[in-house]
């Protein structure tokens, strides 16, 4: 018995999905998807910079302590 790979589970996903909500909400619901991605970006990024920025305190700190 074969085991499905990733692509084919993600084309049977894609195909349940589109019988499932049906082609007038498909673009609704990649759009949103997108949207999503986006704003993940968007906070990833964000706590990235915070970091980067608290990071050298914390090195300062260290170094004081020791």
């Amino acid at each position: 018995m074969a085991l499905l790979g990733l692509n084919e589970a993600v084309l049977i996903g894609a195909a349940a999905i589109a019988l499932i909500l049906g082609p007038k909400k498909l673009p609704e619901l990649a759009r949103a998807i997108g949207q999503s991605k986006q704003e993940y970006e968007e906070s990833m990024r964000e706590a990235k910079e915070t970091a980067d920025d608290v990071t050298p305190d914390a090195e300062a700190e260290v170094e004081q302590d020791s």
